[in-house]
């Protein structure tokens, strides 16, 4: 009879584990399902996120790419006129330097020719 109720016993025991595993199962699977369900939901959701960025931001990307076109081309133009007038101006300092250079010249060649008629007299 002992081996009997030890049967009797191990089989109880069988059997609730094997109900305990069921319902353990259960459980888990239902947090899965329910992973899964929010999982789906959280990448709909970002895909929503996602177009309506998209489409909020194209205008302003394009925007903000025509902005910093017209910059360059203002800087362009500001460098090129830069250009010019460093050019008018070295011109304008040739053309003085050339002029002092005369100046200069044609003082040195009067006071000389008056220096010379003066001291032919003494």
């Amino acid at each position: 009879m002992d081996i009997e109720l030890s049967q009797t016993i191990l089989n109880q025991g069988l059997t609730f584990l094997y109900i305990s595993l069921g319902v353990v199962v259960l459980v888990i699977g239902g947090f899965l399902a329910k992973l899964i369900y929010d999982s789906a939901k959280l990448v709909r959701n970002l895909n929503d996120t996602t177009l309506l960025v998209n489409s909020e931001l194209k205008p302003t990307l394009n925007e903000l790419n025509r902005a910093i076109k017209s910059f360059n081309d203002i800087v362009q133009n500001t460098g090129e006129g830069v250009g010019n007038v460093k050019l008018g101006i070295e011109n304008v300092l040739n053309k003085t330097k050339l002029l002092s250079g005369n100046v200069v010249s044609g003082f040195l060649k009067g006071f000389m020719a008056v220096y010379t008629i003066f001291s032919k007299k003494k």
